[in-house]
């Protein structure tokens, strides 16, 4: 399988984002509009057992939903009281966040090129990163959001929770959990685990690593 060229993969992102429902645009295109709300309100769930079911107006937990897409989650979070940055690298989907308004903050950057003036309790990556074809670029992204973790907080990143790398279609490539463990504990990250969706048939879960050092 030829994967996309990283000038086709983000064209496809844009035209995506474009054309499809808030839902399907950033969920999976095998599921209806209804089905995907049932999908993304599980994931939420599961985020909210990560980040815990407290809000503090006072000392709001500061958030990063990296690769946010048209930012379902980035404003469901911040509707909760978090402060949340959502970034991703689509014209399409930050222009579209923008215009939905709300207390969430959008900004137009990859992954591995983001840079925050202050640490993230949480920095959660949905769905995006076996997205991001090229290697080198896959690593670098997830580098740049470990170092974006303040100690004590969170890095969760979706990803299946096997040993070894794999291809589905030309767009998307998982990697193994091996590879995750060995460069985050790099990175002074401990693993916590990995929680799957248990949503039908889906292979991905919440990788969960809490900074040590």
């Amino acid at each position: 399988m030829t994967l996309l060229s990283a000038e086709d993969n983000a064209a496809y992102w844009n035209r995506r984002h474009l054309t499809e429902g808030d839902l399907r645009s950033g969920g999976d295109m095998s599921y209806d509009e209804g089905t995907n709300r049932m999908f993304y309100v599980l994931r939420l769930g599961l985020l909210l057992d990560i980040i815990g079911h407290n809000a503090d107006p006072v000392a709001p937990l500061q958030l990063l939903d990296a690769g946010c897409g048209k930012g379902w989650f980035s404003r469901q979070l911040a509707r909760f009281g978090h402060q949340v940055d959502g970034i991703d690298a689509s014209e399409s989907a930050i222009a579209h966040c923008r215009a939905q308004g709300g207390p969430a903050r959008f900004h137009l950057a990859a992954l591995s090129a983001w840079r925050s003036p202050w640490f993230y309790d949480v920095v959660l990556a949905v769905d995006v990163l076996f997205h991001v074809l090229d290697d080198d670029e896959w690593e670098a992204s997830v580098r740049n959001l470990a170092s974006l973790v303040g100690l004590g907080g969170r890095l969760v990143l979706s990803d299946w929770g096997e040993p070894g790398d794999r291809v589905f279609g030309d767009y998307q490539v998982v990697r193994g959990t091996d590879r995750y463990l060995a460069m985050l504990r790099e990175c002074g990250l401990r693993a916590e685990g990995w929680r799957p969706y248990a949503f039908r048939q889906n292979p991905i879960g919440f990788h969960v690593f809490v900074r040590e050092h």
